[in-house]
């Protein structure tokens, strides 16, 4: 990835940021000169994430953050706010897979568990974001769907439910933000070599290699230069769009 400057002095919040999209975006943001926030559920390994930022010389706040649970999303906002006076960028990655399960078979508390944290999670950052880049007066939302977003996927149920529904919330919050100087948008990644892929294949990630017609899985990094490029100027005529990045999975 070429490392330019794009976000000097900007400030970035990444959530999901412990491991795979989420921790790529959050270096590469550092690396441009971006203050970054990162939050996750996962202590130790944004941990290690935080060490990692600051011995590359960035600056770095990690907080513990459930994005289901809107106390903890409003206290991770304010807390970005607090320790470097504004929030430039947004970019809300955390999610979860399903377990693979028809439709008849899916637990309710395996529905809600799901669109509780890809859904709502999303939803409840994007309400604390937004309305701190109203107040400040501008700013950008990038929002993690998933080429289960625009296609079913067998077993999928429920993860394809959330996915499909951040993008209609992605392009609803475009218009309701465009006259405010605040873009909106979404990535929809394909198949990332990320954790989730291993869990997702029971570690055989060739079945999802196979389901690629470019032959390999995408790289994290690939995803974070998209949503770097959302952000920064040269995606300023950018607002409310579905980018797929999938290697031509979804086609």
């Amino acid at each position: 990835m070429l490392t330019t400057h794009r976000f000097t002095e900007k400030v970035v919040f990444v959530t999901g940021a412990a491991s795979g999209i989420g921790r790529a975006a959050a270096l590469a943001f550092s690396a441009e000169g971006a203050r970054v926030a990162i939050a996750d559920r996962t202590e130790a390994t944004l941990e290690h994430l935080r060490a990692e930022i600051e011995a590359a010389g960035g600056e770095v706040l990690a907080i513990r953050c459930d994005v289901s649970l809107p106390e903890e999303v409003e206290a991770a906002i304010a807390g970005t706010v607090e320790r470097f006076g504004r929030l430039d960028c947004a970019f809300n990655n955390a999610g979860v897979e399903n377990r693979a399960t028809p439709v008849h078979e899916i637990e309710l508390d395996e529905w809600d568990r799901i669109l509780d944290i890809n859904l709502r999670g999303t939803f409840l950052c994007m309400k604390y974001e937004l309305a701190q880049m109203v107040r400040q007066g501008g700013g950008v939302v990038v929002n993690t769907s998933s080429g289960a977003g625009i296609r079913g996927v067998a077993g999928g149920a429920a993860y394809a439910a959330s996915k499909h529904a951040i993008i209609g919330l992605t392009r609803s919050a475009a218009l309701d933000y465009a006259r405010k100087n605040i873009r909106v948008n979404a990535i929809l990644p394909g198949n990332i070599e990320t954790p989730m892929m291993d869990r997702f294949t029971g570690g055989d990630v060739q079945k999802a290699i196979d389901l690629e017609p470019v032959g390999r899985l995408g790289k994290p990094e690939e995803i974070a230069e998209a949503v770097l490029w959302m952000c920064s100027d040269l995606g300023g005529f950018v607002t409310g769009a579905a980018t797929v990045i999938d290697g031509g999975w979804s086609l």
